[in-house]
């Protein structure tokens, strides 16, 4: 207390006052400052503060205080700009502040100037206050230059033949001055692939014309100017003989086509950035310049020239045989290959599997096995061509892609997705002509492009997503009327009349034929989908009337019916039985899973004698304007859909909120994984915009469009691994085969390919585990648990804080069932038994052995009353059971007694050695689990949740709940997906099931139970 008084004032201080005035004040300041440090934190380490720069933003963080001098309560930053390489910057504006809480240390600043020097202050802050900040400069990356839109102009001014004139405009600058303008020309190829006008990858090697003459470059640079020579609009005439820094600027040939090219570049220090657009194109020539002949040798000449032109005609006739023989054969490798592949798509043994995982794990070695290159093929035909994509209506064709392509896009596409190598098996050919502005892109190169497209400086999915139209592309006149006004959710997402569904009009009510709905084109099926808004109330007995009509036997649900406090969608269901209109809907059966749920109904008419079957799939995992973390769930969603809907019933109906984003999603992705297994391609960008042809806006957002990606990428790379009940064994046992050439097996390939698909956690996505103040909590600090699977502790125990180490894991039917965990650090005992009580949790599973040695105490009375914190436990009964030691507990939280007694049963497994990957027992360990299922169904209503911990809580626990997901999977949908059950898991905690044995002994105890039922 002396020290908290003595900083604010000099009260209760004995100075000596020195002969030397100055000197008596330093030592003043130096005592005031040392008391100061007492109450207030320390600076924040600098070592520790680390900056990640991108054009626009800074991701900054740090870590706490060495000393806190207390409790961190929250951290402020300042930050200002100081310097920039971009002289219109301005740096003297007022600093800016950030507050963050106190378990946060780390953020991202945006909206920043490219190519500028910001200076951010870190302190942190006790209830006492601020103490000293700590200084650090980042520096963001510069942006390329921004050069006018080309695009739809003509910057040709005039042409002979060998030259062209183009008008020049200057660049903007973005962060950096500009340093040079370059004008580079290629030659047309007739067989290479055509870059489209504006923004594209940069020709970023400088190469001369008689480097480019004697290398066989398709391009060389005629001309760099410096900035300076480009105040203003400027003509410059390609091919005047002359020489522009160091570039020879030749004549252009007149028999040869051109594209012409203009770069603007800024350059500081080692980072330079350009920006590249195509302003104009020369044609090649058609006959010579006019030149007068000579008398004597015109007789002579005319002989040449028929001389010449028969060889010509000789040539061009062989040449016509050589290529239709050469399809033919094309053809025939083409049909085979993709044959082969689809074959290998429906290899539930993991054919396909081992094929993407090597192709994962030897990307650059693959590539650089193959040796040709289709980027040279003609290209011209449009999704709806290539695919078979037709229109319901034989009177409304869908709009052409080029035409859209010609109306509509806003942004030009980047040559970056040409560089893509797509390589095929010699003598085949692509079944895709990759000419399009965006072609279809073979799955065995979808990785690469989609790592490319979202690293890529230039030309990415923001550019390709914002190169979509956006808004009305086709009348809704319908829509508009006044009287189906309140027939839409939203007055911007409407029905299109080309495309709508026509309801049967019901008698004395002419508007009674609209619904906002769209007929959607499925993969080789027109019509396949109802894309349609969460009915309103005034629309329930609408969408019955459309279910009825169309003769729909399957829904499909996006949304939850109410998002963030607003209504997203009208119940328009019954629990039990329902009349609409002149519709009895009735719900037979309801069946609960983690990430969706099936209802079944059955749907009667008045005055009709039939009865029919509607199934209704809700995935209940997407939020609003975003995506599921992961895919796998919604992937077995789709294939769940896929397998119910019998092939004679009428369009899959497809609703959200609006019908448009998430909606997109779903239809997009089942689109593509029909294409992937027929045709071994996929072509996203054009689906979407066959799509949005039908619907407006379908896929909402740029987050959507990579989720789609993501989602195909996941499908692809793990193939369909669920195998039937009844083909089990034998697949099994197949799989265990040892290849005597690989000295493999198909196991252990699909456990490559699970390596290789889980997610790689970062720190920022343990930023909690992380904190200084958990270090101590956690036994190892590579093994944390990501925040967003985190259990926060809601009992308050003191000043301890609201972490554990533990993850919250979906089961087969139940989000968050299962909690997996570490063993209690002799810290945490009390932590642990605050996590029991504050998630219900009726089961603790138990899978090492007590270890005081590796810090495993014995967290539990052995009989009697223990108090560990707010917790009280009392050890009810003791019992065993084979290799299982039950104990029964009744805990209660003393902060809050009126809620009264939680029941707790403990399953301590004895039956797995420390030293051992498995247990020594497949049956002892089913038996585990099936004693927990039946525990878990007793108490609580089967609502209450198991945890499960080992050392690490990792391998171990990741096997109970494996088995456990599997086991449920069995008993609802008669099918074996061990891969789908560890991925899941993985998808929230990467260390789940480690090792190959422990994938296998999943195997095997499911095949024990499958024998033993």
């Amino acid at each position: 207390s002396k020290s908290v008084n003595a900083a604010n004032s000099t009260e209760g201080l004995s100075w000596h006052i020195s002969p030397y005035p100055l000197l008596s004040l330093c030592r003043y300041a130096e005592a005031k400052q040392h008391c100061v440090l007492f109450v207030v934190p320390g600076p924040i380490p600098a070592k520790s503060v680390k900056g990640t720069p991108f054009e626009d933003k800074i991701f900054l963080n740090w870590k706490e205080p060495v000393d806190p001098n207390g409790i961190i309560t929250q951290y402020e930053v300042s930050y200002s700009s100081i310097r920039s390489f971009d002289p219109a910057v301005p740096v003297a504006g007022p600093p800016q502040t950030v507050s963050k809480l106190w378990n946060s240390t780390h953020h991202v600043f945006s909206h920043l100037h490219p190519g500028t020097t910001y200076q951010f202050f870190i302190r942190a802050s006790t209830v006492k206050g601020f103490g000293p900040a700590t200084t650090f400069n980042v520096t963001t990356n510069i942006s390329a230059p921004t050069l006018p839109d080309y695009e739809g102009v003509d910057a040709s001014l005039n042409e002979t033949a060998t030259t062209i004139t183009v008008l020049l405009r200057p660049a903007q600058a973005k962060g950096a001055p500009i340093s040079a303008y370059q004008i580079v020309v290629e030659e047309l190829h007739p067989h290479r692939t055509k870059r489209e006008t504006g923004a594209m990858e940069c020709y970023q090697v400088p190469v001369t014309y008689q480097t480019a003459v004697s290398g066989g470059s398709p391009y060389y640079f005629a001309a760099e100017l410096p900035p300076g020579n480009l105040p203003e609009p400027a003509p410059f005439t390609v091919g005047d003989n002359r020489t522009y820094q160091g570039f020879w600027n030749p004549p252009l040939a007149p028999r040869k086509g051109y594209n012409i090219y203009f770069q603007a570049m800024s350059s500081v220090e080692k980072e330079t950035k350009t920006q590249c657009v195509r302003i104009a194109t020369k044609a090649a020539a058609t006959e010579e310049p006019e030149v007068i002949p000579d008398p004597a040798k015109q007789t002579d000449r005319v002989v040449k020239i028929a001389g010449i032109s028969a060889g010509i005609l000789v040539f061009i006739l062989l040449l016509l045989v050589v290529i239709l023989i050469v399809k033919k054969r094309r053809s025939y490798y083409s049909y085979s290959y993709y044959l082969k592949l689809a074959k290998k798509r429906k290899d539930a043994m993991g054919t396909t599997r081992q094929e993407m995982t090597h192709m994962v794990n030897a990307m650059d070695r693959s590539y650089a096995d193959q040796s040709t290159l289709h980027a040279e093929d003609p290209l011209s035909i449009t999704f709806m061509d290539s695919h078979n994509f037709s229109p319901r209506l034989p009177n409304d064709p869908l709009v052409p892609t080029a035409v859209l392509d010609e109306n509509h896009s806003a942004t030009a596409e980047s040559s970056r997705l040409l560089d893509v190598p797509r390589y095929l098996c010699e003598g085949t050919e692509s079944p895709y002509q990759t000419g399009q502005l965006h072609p279809a892109i073979r799955v065995a190169d979808l990785l690469q492009h989609i790592n490319l497209m979202k690293t890529s400086d230039s030309y990415g999915f923001k550019e390709e997503y914002e190169s979509f139209f956006e808004g009305q592309s086709a009348s809704w006149d319908v829509a508009k009327k006044d009287q189906n006004r309140t027939k839409n959710r939203y007055g911007n997402i409407i029905a299109y009349d080309h495309s709508r569904v026509i309801l049967q009009p019901v008698e004395d009510d002419p508007s009674s034929d609209y619904i906002n709905a769209n007929y959607i084109d499925g993969y080789q099926r027109p019509s396949h989908y109802i894309a349609t808004q969460g009915p309103v109330h005034e629309t329930v007995y609408d969408f019955w009337r459309m279910i009825w009509q169309e003769q729909s036997a399957c829904v499909v649900m996006v949304t939850n019916l109410v998002e963030v406090g607003r209504v997203k969608c009208y119940k328009y269901w019954p629990d039990d039985t329902e009349v609409y209109g002149d519709f009895k809907v009735t719900c037979v059966e309801m069946e609960p899973l983690a990430e969706y749920v099936v209802r079944t109904f059955t749907l009667g008419r008045r005055g009709y004698n039939e009865i029919r079957e509607v199934k209704q799939f809700h995935f209940t995992g997407w939020p609003d304007h975003g995506v599921p973390y992961n895919a796998t769930g919604l992937l077995s969603f789709i294939r769940r859909v896929k397998l119910s809907n019998p092939p004679s019933a009428g369009p899959i109906v497809v609703h959200c909120s609006a019908g448009a984003g998430r909606t997109g999603c779903y239809i997009v992705i089942d689109i593509m994984l029909d294409m992937a297994e027929r045709e071994g391609v996929v072509d996203i960008y054009n689906c979407v915009k066959a799509l949005r042809s039908r619907r407006i806006n379908m896929v909402q957002t740029e987050e959507q469009y990579i989720f789609i990606h993501d989602a195909i990428l996941e499908a692809c790379l793990c193939g369909e691994t669920a195998i039937p009940v009844c083909e089990f064994k034998a697949a099994y046992f197949d799989m265990i085969r040892i290849d005597s050439q690989t000295n493999s097996s198909h196991l252990k390939d699909e456990f490559q390919t699970l390596n290789s698909v889980t997610p790689r956690l970062q720190a920022e996505d343990c930023s909690i585990a992380c904190l200084p103040r958990n270090h101590d909590k956690n036994r190892f600090m590579d093994m944390l648990p990501p925040d967003r699977c985190l259990p926060f502790l809601i009992t308050i125990d003191g000043e301890s804080s609201n972490y554990i180490n533990a993850a919250l894991m979906d089961s087969y039917r139940q989000p968050a069932a299962f909690i997996v965990t570490q063993h209690p650090l002799p810290n945490t005992v009390k932590d642990f038994w605050r996590l029991v009580y504050d998630y219900g949790c009726t089961s603790l599973v138990m899978l090492n052995e007590v270890d005081l040695a590796q810090g495993c105490p014995q967290y539990w009375p052995e009989e009697g009353m223990l108090r560990y914190g707010p917790i009280q436990v009392e050890c009810m009964s003791c019992s065993m059971d084979c290799d299982v030691v039950n104990r029964i507990f009744r805990i209660c939280n003393l902060t809050r007694p009126q809620e009264g007694y939680l029941m707790v049963q403990q399953f301590q497994y004895l039956g797995w050695a420390s030293h051992r990957d498995v247990p020594a027992s497949k049956r002892s360990f089913l038996k585990l689990i099936l004693q927990v299922e039946k525990w878990q169904e007793e108490c609580e209503e089967g609502e209450g949740r198991t945890i499960i911990h080992c050392l690490n809580g990792g391998g171990r626990s990741g096997m109970f709940c494996a088995i456990g997901i599997v086991v449920e999977m069995v008993k609802r949908q008669n099918v074996v997906d061990v891969f789908h059950a560890v991925k899941t898991l993985r998808n929230s905690k990467p260390n789940m099931v480690e090792t190959p044995e422990q994938y296998r002994f999943c195997y095997d105890v499911v095949l024990e139970y499958l024998e033993s039922s």
